[in-house]
Order: structure tokens, then sequence, then C-alpha cells
């Protein structure tokens, strides 16, 4: 399939800086599958599409402060780093500007030292392998140093309020460097609306990378590769997944990350693992049956995920729709509901 299939343009003054007021005040658009049937409700009226049986699967990583923002040691020059990926207990892959004047050998430091970054190993596409060095706990060190990573089409930079709305609120386990943006829409009562109606609520992993946001360049997407991603899905989850599927009950995955996560263990039955799974049109479902995801780039990874479950002309005319009646695109946007 070709990548212009999964085009679009988008206005930029739909691109959302910021997120609602209320995470579940944002809006919401119900695509129904079968037969293309579109629907504009708000984000709270999402009880109203769920049953009992349905069982509703979130992702539960938590976002770390991956932005981290130092100078120096020899220059005092500035420069900026983005962690990616862990590598070992002090060793980061990191994403760093500006790239030609950070070699091997070069030393940051970060808010008066409180934590240093020594680029060890030069790599491709502005990357570098960094050793760092702190005082204590990394996590509780990055709290201090780092900056929330919001996504580059923001345009803006974090603010305080940025630390608690670019999480979710079932959050737990650090390491993600971007954010499962289906799950913002979520709050406290929200949920305990959804568990009232009797509905089961399963929570795994999967530690979203900057992956997420890297575009796809070839023609034929079939050509593209993934970044990868660990997940991992508890035994009594996997255990309760595979119960309601003999049973028919409805597997209702809370973003695109859950869905690979759970399309991951559904290819491969690895309750844990570094994924690299890659879905688009033609693919067939072994666990997800509905879908809850925001708007997403044109040509992106997660488009073609979403246009995989709901077919892909579906999904660019609910697109245009969600144009033609201004609703909020990507992380801080609004959400849409395959059903």
């Amino acid at each position: 399939m070709k990548l212009s299939s999964f085009d679009y343009n988008l206005p930029p003054d739909l691109i959302a800086k910021s997120p609602a007021e209320k995470r579940d005040s944002s809006r919401l658009m119900v695509l129904h599958r079968n037969h293309g049937h579109i629907e504009h409700r708000r984000f709270s009226d999402i009880v109203e599409y769920l049953k009992p049986s349905d069982i509703l699967v979130v992702n539960n990583t938590k976002v770390i402060p991956a932005r981290l923002i130092g100078h120096k040691e020899q220059t005092g020059g500035e420069v900026e780093f983005l962690l990616l990926r862990q590598e070992s207990e002090n060793l980061w892959n990191c994403l760093v500007r500006p790239g030609r004047r950070l070699m091997p050998g070069v030393k940051v430091e970060f808010k008066e030292g409180l934590m240093a970054g020594e680029v060890v190993e030069h790599r491709e596409d502005g990357q570098r392998l960094v050793r760092f060095t702190y005082q204590g706990d990394f996590y509780q060190t990055l709290e201090k140093v780092g900056q929330v990573p919001l996504p580059p089409y923001i345009g803006r930079k974090p603010m305080e309020a940025d630390k608690n709305r670019y999480q979710t609120i079932y959050a737990k386990e650090e390491g993600a460097v971007a954010a499962p943006t289906a799950g913002l829409h979520f709050t406290p009562e929200l949920m305990e609306k959804v568990k009232a109606l009797g509905v089961e609520v399963l929570e795994i992993l999967l530690h979203v990378g900057w992956g997420t946001f890297k575009g796809v360049e070839a023609d034929d997407i079939r050509e593209h590769k993934m970044d990868a991603e660990y997940y991992r899905i508890s035994q009594e989850a996997a255990d309760k997944l595979k119960k309601g599927k003999i049973g028919n009950r409805r597997i209702i995955a809370i973003g695109t990350t859950t869905s690979r996560a759970l399309e991951s263990f559904g290819q491969t039955g690895k309750l844990s693992d570094w994924t690299e799974i890659f879905i688009y049109p033609p693919y067939e479902f072994k666990v997800v049956d509905s879908l809850v995801t925001n708007f997403h780039l044109p040509k992106s990874t997660l488009i073609m995920l979403v246009s995989a479950l709901a077919g892909r002309e579906n999904v660019m005319k609910a697109y245009q729709q969600a144009i033609k009646n201004k609703y909020r695109f990507y992380s801080y946007g609004d959400a849409m509901m395959v059903v």
C-alpha cells in the first residue's frame, strides 16, 4: 500500500497546543466501522458505548522528564538531550542537538551539577550513547533536572501544568518518552463510572518511544521499520484476555500503544518483549476488537494502525469530518472511538 493513501491536509490551527480544560470534556468521534456511520459526542459520553461484558485495556506507562537542557563543561555552550532508550544502568541512547558539537568525550552538566553526561559513542540520525552520573536515584534526579518531552508539533516550551496533563491518571511505571495520549481523556470519576458498569479494566505496559513520531519515508509502507518498544503483560491479565476472547467479550484498547502490545502478545504469546510490530491494512487483529485513540499525523504509522481496524476509507472520511467540524488534533487533541 502506498504512503500517499494515508495523507491529508490539516489546517495548522487545529493542532491542539494545550489540553482541554477538563480531561473528559474533549470531543469524541464515534466511528462505526461496519458501515462508516459517525457520531459526534463528548468523551464523558463514552460510557454509553460500553457494555458490562467489555474488557477495557490501558497502558500504565509513565512519561519521564526526558528533555534535558545543559551546558558543555569546556565552553559553556547550551545543548539539548532527549532520552530515547536506556541501554544499561547509566547508559542511555539520546537524541542530541547541536549534534555536530557533541562528539565522544564531550561532557555536559545539567542543573549546576545535579547530573552530568558524557558522550561515549556517535550514532546516526543525531543520536549519541551517553553515560550519566548523579547522586542517589536516577529518576528522582531526573525529576529535578528534566522537562516534559512535549511533541515537537506543540511548538512551545513545557509548563508546570504539563507535568500532570501529559500523564494519564493511571500512569505507574517510569520509562515512556511520549504519552499514550488516548488515555489522557480519562478522569478518576469517569474511570469509576466505567467500572461501575461492570466493565473490567486491565492494565498492561508499553513504554512509548520517540519512534512514535518517526515519519514513514518509504513510498511502499511495507518497507518501513518500526523502532523497538518494550511491553509487558502480567500472567493474570493474559489469562483474563484469553478467557475473554473465548467468551466473545469485546476487548477495547485505549490507544495505539495498548493495541501494539496486545497484538504483539496475540502474535507471539510472549508476556514481555521488545516489539517492532507494524500494523497496517490489511491486518487481522488477534486480540483488539475496539479502539479509543486520538487523531494522528498524516502518513504516520498510527493512522495506519487505526485504518487496519476501521478501514482506510472510513478513517480518511472520518478525518475529513473531524477537520470540517474543527476537532482538535494530535496529543492534546480530541478522541475517536472505533466500534
